[in-house]
């Protein structure tokens, strides 16, 4: 599936939740892993605001893309923000979404 970049320089970016890891698999704890690089995923809460309106997004980042202290309330700046739609099927139901993913995510300072 294509993906598409976001353009966040007009945006103010917040950590709304700290990273926690993402799960492949959560039955068996297993944890995913970037099919490029093989380095662990996480996810991370940003709230991004821009144009008077702010949004709340979950973004899938890898570790190697974050430093410690990345912690609620923190201004930061995303490398690499993409977006890209899902769909699958799970027990007979079909499910869609959009996915966000980014490069980096570093202190705003």
């Amino acid at each position: 599936m294509p993906s598409f970049k976001i353009d966040l320089s007009t945006a103010v970016v917040f950590v709304a939740t700290a990273p926690t890891p993402k799960l492949a698999n959560a039955k068996t704890g297993e944890r995913a892993m970037d099919r490029e690089t093989g380095a662990p995923l996480s996810t991370v809460g940003l709230l991004i605001s821009d144009e008077g309106e702010g949004n709340l997004y979950q973004v899938t980042i890898p570790e190697t893309g974050y430093s410690e202290g990345l912690a609620p309330g923190l201004p930061v700046k995303v490398v690499g923000l993409k977006a890209r739609d899902w769909e699958n099927e799970f027990n007979g139901q079909k499910r869609h979404g959009i996915a966000f993913r980014a490069v980096a995510i570093t202190a705003a300072a």
